[in-house]
């Protein structure tokens, strides 16, 4: 038995809750991660999982164990680091997600410049604006809109995203420029919902003007999940969108978009990256998360709070 893989294969199962899961992270098969597992247990002298045909738990010793593991295998990666000037030139595979619209304009974008500091690491990138099961999915760590609101993670506030209104130019010529938010659930006038995973609903937008403050859900014909779409609703004429300036940005620029409703303010959208808390962050984790931070300086810097 190679201690290290049944370690691992053990730290897998607890994380995954799934001999199955903690497989395909591994790259293994079932019948191996089970095998690993159980010659661990004989060598310990100690049961360390329950299994039953539905879920598998972790008993007292087990999880005595597990917070030692974890904490070696730790260890380990900090010793292989610094034998190997990885400190510096951080190596091995980062799996992330984040949002597709960030992704595809910011993100991406600034890669070469990533991997001019970092050639050895090898960056497999989800696109989604779905909820994320990090653990499950083995996920190093994910880019989110909004408050992160599993109690589970660690979330550090990377960013604020100052958001606005606009509109097509055909939009606008077909159906008027509004003068009021107020105008935006009348009969005249359709917007673009976007669907949060968190909640399964488009919600209404907070504007405030002065003393003034309403909440405006519009009346979509189309609502999506999927920032990229939402965005190519709005361009395609089909409403008003509501959107992040790193956004709307190039498209103002090209005429495009036009901007509503400039004398009312909206909360800007805190950006976070969130990890979990057991797993070690590695030297790639950490220069991941510090680049994702001064990207989101120069596109959306964090709001001070008075």
């Amino acid at each position: 038995m190679d201690r290290f893989d049944a370690m691992q294969a053990f730290v897998r199962v607890v994380e995954t809750g799934s001999f199955t899961k903690a497989a395909a992270t591994l790259h293994m098969s079932k019948t191996s991660v089970t095998q690993l597992v159980q010659q661990l247990e004989a060598r310990l002298r100690v049961r360390l999982l329950n299994r039953t045909t539905r879920k598998v738990n972790i008993t007292a010793d087990g999880a005595a164990y597990y917070e030692r593991v974890i904490r070696l295998l730790a260890d380990m990666d900090d010793a292989e680091t610094s034998l190997s000037s990885a400190s510096t030139a951080p190596r091995g595979r980062l799996r992330v997600d984040v949002p597709s619209p960030l992704a595809r304009m910011v993100l991406i974008p600034a890669l070469p410049g990533f991997y001019a500091r970092y050639p050895e690491i090898q960056l497999t990138m989800g696109v989604s604006d779905r909820i994320i099961d990090i653990i499950g999915e083995n996920i190093d760590c994910v880019v989110r809109g909004g408050e992160i609101t599993d109690q589970s993670l660690v979330a550090r506030h990377v960013g604020d995203l100052k958001l606005g209104i606009y509109a097509t130019p055909d939009y606008l010529q077909r159906f008027g420029k509004p003068a009021h938010p107020r105008e935006l659930e009348d009969g005249r006038h359709s917007t673009v919902g976007f669907l949060w995973s968190r909640t399964g609903k488009a919600l209404p937008y907070t504007l405030q003007r002065g003393e003034e403050i309403i909440e405006v859900q519009g009346r979509p014909l189309l609502i999506t999940d999927d920032g990229n779409a939402y965005l190519a609703a709005g361009l395609a004429g089909l409403g008003v969108l509501w959107l992040p300036q790193y956004m709307a940005k190039p498209h103002l620029a090209s005429g495009e978009l036009l901007p509503l409703f400039e004398e009312w303010q909206m909360e800007p959208m805190p950006m976070y990256l969130a990890f979990p808390p057991n797993r070690h962050v590695s030297t790639k984790v950490r220069v991941f998360i510090d680049w994702v931070i001064e990207l989101m300086a120069e596109h959306a810097p964090v709001v001070a709070r008075g």
